[in-house]
């Protein structure tokens, strides 16, 4: 075994360690980049692509949101229950009226896009999540999460962002372990010159990225979920709890049917409470122009009216309205969140480009331009430097640079790979992966080498 100090044993590592991850998430980073730099760069496009459902040129008073409502569900044309409400506040926005349909997938639902003063049905189309991102943006959005694969492909996401903070802070801690003495200008170094500039330029990014996908993710984002639950990060939600009503509404409502004049579909709740419950939220002082009703699924629940604008500054207030007394029950307010939970919301809507506009794009944008620069450039550094031989020396193995370490590092590095694969599947299970390729790797070096010598 080749020995070598205790600072050439961790450079050796960490080189080991980067490359790999270049080499093996390196794509999926990539994909992950390019996909979201394509989200956060076509919210115009899609605004501009339907233009017709979103806006309005009609001039008027707004007609109540019963009315609207009421036009939505006759253009559905089936029981489907009303999911949430959407006011246009703004002159010239539509009013978009969401129902849940059981033949779309999760946090899909079928919108109607009403004009509040005319009446007319601008559009019928589907819309994703809290954010109402429209088909276009959905479909890139399922490219960037999940490959359009399902849950399944949520594991491509999951990866990579478990490994962009590693591949980030190894990338720094490496170039410290190797950088020159002395500025030396030749092809490779001028290479590994804008490679490093550029990790260091992208290095907060890649670790809010990085932490924010998470986040989302299907398996780490339910350990983050249960860290932030312990920690008191979560963000605070309105009660609807009503107190004293009935446990449970009647098990076959959602067959009754239609009920006469402005009645909500298999619901029995008088449409007119939407503009009502509205009113209250106004007067309790949710002021915001985007805004989300949402009525009670069950009947022991109250109404919900929440601010959606994510915009800077934030406004996510809600309100919990009683149907029967019109009396706000709950509220939460932004300005009162836990610092976390302030942290948590901003770095998700900083993650999507919503926080601060235009601004907030363009520099996601240039983030995303050069993270994929940044990893193309990685491949190039490879390629100018790889083996020129087919058989591997065992000293550029994993297993070989692990082994060169002192006692307490090998400990060290096993409780903490551990740690991170119980906190973070996903990196676990690809870890031992890499660990048995490379030992597969390092068995047939050793085996040539041994060979080699035997034959002498």
């Amino acid at each position: 075994m080749t020995t070598c100090t205790p600072r050439a044993a961790w450079g050796n590592l960490l080189r080991r360690l980067h490359f790999y991850v270049g080499l093996f998430v390196g794509p999926f980073i990539f994909f992950a980049a390019l996909t979201g730099t394509l989200y956060v760069a076509t919210p115009q496009l899609e605004n501009a692509l339907y233009r017709h459902a979103l806006h309005t040129v009609t001039v008027g008073e707004p007609q109540p949101l019963a009315k609207q409502i009421a036009v939505a569900e006759n253009a559905v044309g089936a029981e489907l229950r009303l999911h949430a409400v959407r006011p246009g506040l703004i002159d010239g926005e539509t009013t978009r009226v969401m129902f849940a349909d059981p033949a779309l997938g999760p946090s899909e639902n079928r919108a109607i896009f009403v004009d509040p003063v005319s009446l007319e049905v601008r559009g019928d189309m589907t819309v994703y999540g809290t954010s109402g991102i429209l088909p276009l943006r959905q479909t890139i959005d399922y490219l960037h999460t999940s490959l359009m694969l399902g849950d399944v492909g949520r594991l491509y996401s999951e990866l990579a962002a478990s490994w962009m903070w590693v591949a980030a802070l190894g990338g720094i801690a490496l170039w410290f372990y190797t950088r020159p003495k002395r500025r030396i200008n030749n092809r490779f170094q001028n290479r590994r010159r804008v490679h490093v500039i550029l990790g260091w330029t992208l290095l907060s990014g890649m670790l809010l990225f990085s932490v924010t996908g998470l986040t989302w993710s299907q398996w780490a984002g339910g350990n983050v979920d249960k860290l932030r639950a312990e920690m008191n990060w979560l963000t605070p939600q309105v009660s609807t709890r009503l107190s004293g009503a009935p446990t449970s509404m009647d098990e076959h409502a959602e067959h009754h049917g239609h009920h006469s004049g402005m009645m909500m579909a298999g619901m029995g709740i008088d449409l007119a409470q939407f503009d009502s419950v509205l009113h209250a939220a106004r007067n309790a002082g949710i002021d915001a122009n985007k805004l989300e009703i949402r009525p009670p699924k069950m009947a022991d629940q109250a109404w919900t009216v929440t601010e959606i604008d994510r915009r800077w500054p934030t406004q996510v207030d809600a309100v919990a309205v009683d149907p029967h007394s019109m009396q706000v029950l709950d509220r939460t307010r932004f300005d009162d969140f836990p610092l976390m939970a302030k942290l948590t919301r901003w770095g998700v809507d900083f993650h999507m480009g919503i926080l601060f506009g235009l601004i907030n794009q363009l520099l996601l944008i240039a983030f995303g331009i050069a993270l994929c620069v940044l990893i193309i450039w990685g491949y190039r550094m490879w390629w100018m430097r790889r083996p020129a031989r087919s058989a591997a020396d065992p000293v550029q193995t994993l297993c070989q640079s692990w082994l060169a370490l002192s006692a307490w590092g090998r400990g060290a590095t096993i409780v903490v790979s551990v740690l991170l694969g119980l906190a973070l599947p996903v990196m676990g299970i690809s870890l031992a992966l890499f660990i048995l390729l490379d030992w597969l790797r390092w068995r047939a070096a050793s085996s040539v080498s041994l060979a080699g010598s035997s034959a002498r």
